[in-house]
């Protein structure tokens, strides 16, 4: 072994990390948030800091609120909306039938003049 003067499990700079060094740590509040599928979390705030009113749970990701008794309910998820959905929207089945009608029509009478029609 050469030499006992190092310091062992330590880098260069590293020193001892205390209040001193840093300042004081501002202080906090710990805050309970509840989802509805019965998980609690408690993020730290500033004691000065505004606490928002709903927190997204960590866990499952579903919004918490403060009241454990009454937490916000899972948002709504919309289903998937096909193309065809969507067009059924808009319009009725005798507009569909119209609008199909007139395009085998042009298709035909293009087929009957010789175009291509990929």
């Amino acid at each position: 072994m050469a030499g006992g003067s190092a310091i062992r499990g330590s880098r260069v700079g590293a020193g001892p990390m205390g209040e001193a060094e840093r300042g004081e740590a501002a202080p906090r509040v710990h805050i309970s948030f509840f989802c509805a599928n019965g998980h609690e979390t408690r993020p730290a705030f500033a004691a000065e800091a505004q606490v928002p009113e709903e927190w997204d749970c960590p866990r499952c990701g579903l919004p918490a609120n403060m009241d454990s008794e009454n937490p916000p309910p899972p948002p709504k998820i919309t289903p998937y909306k096909t193309h065809l959905a969507y067009v059924k929207e808009r319009r009725t089945d005798e507009q569909a039938k119209a609008i199909l009608d007139e395009a085998l029509q042009i298709l035909r009478e293009r087929r009957a003049r010789g175009d291509v029609i990929y």
